[in-house]
Parts: structure tokens; C-alpha cells; sequence
């Protein structure tokens, strides 16, 4: 942010960083508390004044701040409330079988949210995907729900953290990067055939 409102263009690397996600449950949850964290600072700060920051960036950049950064915290916080209203209001309807004007309006808008929410996100990672890591991806989505509410677990822990202490950063292990047995062998021949070539050799 501070690179594009002093007039500087940034780019994506698309190589991966060689470094394997979290396998515990808190380990992972501590990061991503870590994430949420510096993504609120983040947006607090920028947003101290928004009209500055809006001719700094223009209505573009700002539009598009506002999106990744406010819609990524609110989503995370508000997909609880969605999910708490759809079920309070299906159970009504299951119970009594009848939902007045505007519950069937919020119930409406509440599912259309959560099912473009993950059909988003599904699709999104499909298309990310290789074809070689797309087998069983569909059973891996079934953890979509769960995974969702541990996010926003995360972004409420942020919050709290952010306010009862606001420079306390949960540090996370990380381990290398495992390489496949694939990886390992390719990079193995790479390595053994630079050490074969005769020097000057391109």
C-alpha cells in the first residue's frame, strides 16, 4: 500500500515458497489470528484519512483496497452471523411452516450469500489448481464449512487481540518445505548433470 500511494507499481511472483502449511489445528489457527491481525492494522491505518488515501491511490486502487482488505475481515466476520441466521430461520419454517415477508427475504439472501461465498471459492481454487493435484479436490471441499468458521474463529480472536494487545504478535513454527519423491529425483538429475558438464558448458 505505501509502495502504490508513493506512485510505485507491484508485481506476483509466481513461484511457490518452499514451506509447508501448518498440520496442527492451533498452530494454524494462531497464524492466520496473525493474519487477520496485520490485515485490520493494515486497513485501520490507511483508512485514518480516507480522502487522502483515495487521491493517493485513485478510484481504482481505493475500490479495490477496500475490497480486498475490508471485504476479506467483514466476510470473515460476518459468515457466522449468515450461517446462524439461515439455520434459526429454516428451523422456524421446519417447526411452524411459515415465514413472514421479510424472513423469507433474509433467508433468501443469507443462503444466496453463503452459496456464492463457497462457489466462489471453489471454483477459484479448482481453476489455481495443476491438473496433477486436482484428484479427490472435491473431497477436500468438504471441509470448505469448518474451515470457513475457523477462519472467522481467527478474525474474532484478531480482533480481540488487536484491542487488548495490540503488539503482541503469535509466533508460528515453520518447517521446510517436504519435497515429493518427484521433486526430489528431478532436482537430483539437475544437479548431477551441472556437475557433469565441463566448465564454459551452456
Amino acid at each position: 500500500m505505501r509502495l502504490q500511494r508513493f506512485g510505485y507499481r507491484t508485481a506476483t511472483i509466481s513461484l511457490p515458497t518452499l514451506e509447508d502449511a501448518p498440520e496442527e489445528i492451533m498452530v494454524w489457527l494462531r497464524q492466520r489470528t496473525r493474519w487477520y491481525k496485520g490485515w485490520m492494522q493494515t486497513w485501520l491505518v490507511h483508512m485514518r484519512q480516507p480522502v487522502r488515501l483515495y487521491r493517493d491511490l485513485g478510484a481504482g486502487s481505493f475500490l479495490i483496497f477496500q475490497i480486498l482488505f475490508g471485504g476479506l475481515i467483514a466476510s470473515a466476520l460476518l459468515h457466522p452471523l449468515l450461517w446462524g441466521t439461515t439455520l434459526l430461520l429454516c428451523g422456524k419454517s421446519a417447526l411452524w411452516g411459515v415465514l413472514v415477508p421479510n424472513e423469507r427475504w433474509l433467508l433468501g439472501l443469507s443462503g444466496m450469500n453463503i452459496a456464492a461465498g463457497y462457489g466462489s471459492f471453489l471454483l477459484l481454487g479448482w481453476r489455481c489448481l495443476p491438473p496433477r493435484d486436482r484428484a479427490g479436490y472435491w473431497k477436500t471441499a468438504l471441509s470448505t464449512v469448518p474451515y470457513w468458521l475457523l477462519m472467522s474463529v481467527a478474525a474474532y480472536r484478531a480482533i480481540g487481540q488487536l484491542v487488548w494487545r495490540p503488539h503482541y504478535w503469535e509466533k508460528t513454527p515453520h518447517r521446510r518445505f517436504r519435497r515429493s519423491r518427484g521433486l526430489r529425483k528431478a532436482a537430483g538429475e539437475k544437479t548431477a548433470a551441472g556437475r557433469a558438464a565441463p566448465a564454459g558448458a551452456v
